[in-house]
């Protein structure tokens, strides 16, 4: 029995340390360890704050949590089950405002948060109004109006059962794709640095795009207040 174990040790050591080495690097893999050290509540703690205020999406946070599960450090269901819970909490907290405080006011509010612009919650109301209640269930796989969705729909009081029924089941099913897919990589763990670069490139990509994005967009809405203030009449 000595002898046995004896021999499975090195076995087990070496497929830890193949986990181990597998860790991305850059952006990604400070991503991964950030998500590692918070385990499956800090999985929902992120999906909460990204719905009202996304610095880091939910494409990246829960791919990166499907590869821990699937590498065994975390529980792949707990997972899920968080980061639905996550999504619906920070929904709540923008259909609460929109309902308590109003659109306008809300927008003037958070439109002054770092890389959080008014035209995108303008932008998930035009496609509320449009669409009507089954705007909540399809804006969560459209992205921009699948965090901010839940604010116009507060704002025309919507009843609460149904905003959240179907803020439950799609949110559900566009993390448990998410994480699933990051689950069958982290199965293979082995093969994960071979993409790191590549995956840090898009990564820079997309926050070089959204900052540049958001830079134009305030210089764009500067000049266009000060063309309005030229054409105004002067008062009396």
């Amino acid at each position: 029995m000595t002898t046995a174990l004896a021999a499975l040790a090195p076995t087990v050591t070496a497929a830890s340390d193949a986990a181990d080495d597998a860790e991305m690097g850059g952006l990604s893999g400070l991503v991964l360890r950030l998500i590692d050290a918070l385990g499956e509540w800090g999985v929902a703690l992120m999906l909460f704050v990204e719905t009202v205020f996304p610095p880091i999406p939910s494409e990246v946070i829960l791919p990166l949590a499907g590869f821990l599960a699937g590498a065994g450090r975390m529980n792949l269901v707990l997972v899920l089950v968080l980061a639905t819970l996550g999504s619906y909490l920070g929904g709540l907290v923008l259909y609460w405002l929109g309902a308590v405080i109003g659109f306008e006011r809300t927008v003037r509010w958070l439109g002054k948060l770092p890389l959080v612009d008014e035209d995108d919650f303008r932008t998930a109301a035009d496609w509320f109004h449009r669409h009507g209640r089954s705007a909540v269930f399809f804006g969560r796989f459209v992205p921009i109006v699948r965090s901010l969705i839940s604010l116009p729909a507060g704002a025309d009081r919507m009843h609460l059962a149904t905003f959240s029924v179907f803020t439950i089941i799609a949110s559900g099913i566009w993390n448990s794709a998410l994480v699933l897919l990051g689950a069958a990589f982290g199965s293979q763990y082995e093969r994960v640095e071979q993409y790191t670069e590549w995956i840090d490139r898009v990564l820079y990509v997309a926050i070089a795009a959204v900052a540049v994005t958001f830079v134009v967009r305030r210089i764009r809405r500067g000049r266009q207040a000060r063309e309005t203030r030229r054409t105004e009449p002067a008062g009396d």
